[in-house]
């Protein structure tokens, strides 16, 4: 039986290797966002939106941060306010 030999390839050291490239946060709402804003927008709490789409006030948390940090905004207000201007939510 014939012998394979396998080649060790160089390994690189931790200064040399280069982070993966950044994406960027995608700017657009997913529709459960967009949905969970017009509630917010409403004047509904967060236990009360969980309740009315059954889903946990936990998961409804998750997704208003995740708004607030594609829209970089750090309170609900501007939250609206941002989401307003940029065409996101219409008032009716």
């Amino acid at each position: 039986m014939a012998k394979t030999t396998v080649k060790a390839r160089p390994r690189k050291s931790l200064a040399d290797l280069e982070p993966p490239p950044r994406t960027k946060r995608p700017e657009s709402l997913t529709s459960r966002e967009q949905e969970i804003l017009e509630l917010i927008w409403a004047g509904f709490k967060n236990k009360e939106i969980g309740q009315r789409l059954k889903i946990s006030v936990k998961t409804v948390e998750a997704h208003r941060a995740n708004m607030m940090k594609k829209m970089r905004v750090s309170n609900t207000a501007q939250l609206l306010k941002t989401a307003i201007q940029g065409g996101v939510l219409r008032i009716r």
